[in-house]
């Protein structure tokens, strides 16, 4: 049985007997303590160890608890011995633990080893989309030429989109069956041209202008290889002084050959649009057969690429510009019907699918 100390009241002599076997106990403590830490399998047994040992009812606690039963004379040197005993196991407490974390790192590599030499899982890069491309090309080639780009709202009124554009109330493009209506009002729609940006820079800035306007645009089109209810527009405007039909022609060439990095033969055909007069629909020379004549362009030798004419004296008045002394052309380029010509795209769906086979190709 072991000598309790803190049994002995205080006003009792412990004797030396006493006092030679708690140094005894507290060697043998120590030992076993040393023993159960090595023998630990896990960190929970070596926890139940540590508390047995350390804790404060463990046996060594209970020892420095009684040193007050002690003399004068024992006191130093079992509290001494104590100490000892306590630092010992703790050491022994802290290799152990030591052992285990090493070894449980070590298994937990083992059993979540990556191999750093497997190739790793790749990101695809992006790329602009076919249809910005184009239009980023053709803003830069009117950028070269020295026009300004303006930008309007996609949402717009029926007065931007028709009326001011010298658009009759019986035209056949302001009925619901070709323009998308809002249920914001009857007279809020979504634009089909970016023409309207043209009234807004009209109506806020004084001429001479030399702007085109890109975007997206709405029309109420059956869906089929040629057409979309949502397609893409460039459309130019220029107002000076004693601006000629020849300029215009001039303009929309060098615009091809900057295009297509080649100049081509191209051709006016009379047209109607209620915001120019006189109209025209300009035609360029196939340049995939040099107007030989193959798929691309019908067999025709002609591609269609865009509607142009000098501006209606109307359209100048409704933003109080003086017909007299302004004139000048614009110009409507859809840019979609141009990407499937340069890239020679049978489909114009293909734009809208994100097919990813179809968009690497750019």
């Amino acid at each position: 049985m072991h000598a309790t100390v803190s049994s002995v009241k205080r006003s009792e002599t412990v004797t030396v007997m006493d006092v030679e076997k708690l140094l005894a106990e507290l060697k043998e403590l120590e030992q076993e303590a040393a023993a159960a830490m090595k023998q630990s399998a896990d960190s929970g047994e070596l926890e139940e160890a540590r508390v047995k040992y350390l804790g404060k009812k463990s046996r060594v606690s209970e020892i420095m608890t009684g040193l007050g039963a002690l003399s004068k004379e024992d006191k130093p040197r079992i509290g001494q011995r104590g100490n000892e005993v306590k630092k010992a196991i703790e050491a022994a407490y802290e290799q152990r633990k030591g052992e285990l974390d090493r070894a449980e790192i070590d298994a937990r590599l083992q059993s979540e080893r990556i191999d750093v030499t497997l190739p790793g899982k790749g990101v695809e890069i992006g790329h602009i989309h076919p249809l910005t491309q184009i239009m980023r090309e053709i803003c830069e080639v009117f950028s070269s030429l020295g026009y300004t780009i303006q930008d309007g709202p996609e949402v717009e009124t029926e007065y931007y989109n028709f009326d001011a554009l010298n658009t009759p109330s019986d035209h056949p493009a302001r009925d619901e069956q070709d323009t998308f209506y809002t249920d914001a009002g009857p007279a809020i729609l979504l634009r089909s041209q970016t023409s309207t940006a043209q009234i807004r820079v009209m109506e806020k800035s004084k001429p001479p202008l030399k702007i085109v306007s890109p975007g997206r645009v709405y029309r109420n089109e059956e869906v089929n290889a040629r057409k979309y209810p949502i397609f893409h527009q460039v459309e130019g405007l220029l107002i000076d002084k004693n601006v000629t039909f020849g300029q215009l022609k001039g303009t929309l060439n060098e615009f091809i050959r900057l295009l297509f990095g080649k100049p081509l033969r191209t051709r006016f055909r009379p047209d109607f649009f209620p915001f120019t007069e006189p109209s025209a629909e300009a035609d360029a020379e196939c340049p995939f057969c040099s107007g030989t004549g193959c798929r691309t362009c019908g067999g025709k030798g002609w591609i269609e690429l865009l509607g142009c004419g000098m501006v209606d004296p109307n359209v100048l008045r409704a933003c109080n510009i003086d017909p007299e002394e302004w004139n000048g052309f614009a110009f409507g380029i859809g840019i979609d019907r141009l990407a499937m010509l340069k890239y020679d795209i049978s489909d114009i769906r293909h734009f809208w699918t994100n097919d990813l086979r179809f968009l690497k190709q750019f």
